[in-house]
């Protein structure tokens, strides 16, 4: 695992088996835009995993690195689901790496209602229960900052993608674009 004490991690809720099975195949998490966090750049998410999972709840046993988001509709994201009473909301589309299992699962104990809880690296390499995960004192207001930060920053949106001069006919034959014809009319 290659997760910095200084990265910034989001704790996120895990709806149910399904969803691991998206993210680990697929890549991706989802968050509906009317109840997520303020701050989505972060650098790992945290998978709590609630009673759904049967023996597998009630705990955060996987995490993954957060390689980008984008903003699209669930319709767009589950199409499965195109008659879905929420098909036409907005949804963020967090791009993951592959999923990492923790070497020790970390323990709701007491807490069994989760949605989101931001947290560092730090904070994740030692937990043993979710209540290890919580930032408090001078540290809390350093992750205020740096989420803060990341808010403000959220624009310088990295992508993989080569730096190509495309030449204009290639590109206007591979997005299917045709020159107008010329007309006879004379």
């Amino acid at each position: 695992m290659a997760v910095k004490p200084t990265d910034l991690i989001l704790v996120a809720f895990l709806p149910g088996p399904r969803d691991l099975e998206i993210a680990r195949l697929l890549g991706w998490y989802r968050i509906p835009l009317r109840t997520a966090p303020k701050v989505v750049a972060v650098d790992y998410l945290a998978f709590y995993q609630p009673s759904t999972f049967g023996a597998h709840g009630g705990q955060i046993e996987y995490i993954a690195e957060v390689r980008g988001h984008e903003l699209t509709t669930r319709g767009e994201l589950l199409k499965d689901e195109a008659n879905h009473p929420r098909a036409k909301e907005e949804y963020y589309k967090i791009q993951i790496g592959g999923l990492e299992k923790l070497k020790e699962a970390i323990a709701a104990e007491k807490w069994k209602r989760i949605t989101f809880l931001y947290t560092t690296g730090e904070y994740l390499l030692k937990a043993k229960t979710l209540n290890d995960l919580v930032v408090d004192g001078d540290e809390r207001q350093l992750l205020w900052h740096s989420l803060r930060e990341r808010a403000e920053n959220e624009q310088l949106y990295k992508t993989d993608l080569p730096e190509v001069d495309i030449p204009p006919d290639l590109l206007m034959a591979l997005l299917g674009i045709k020159e107008p014809e010329e007309s006879n009319d004379t």
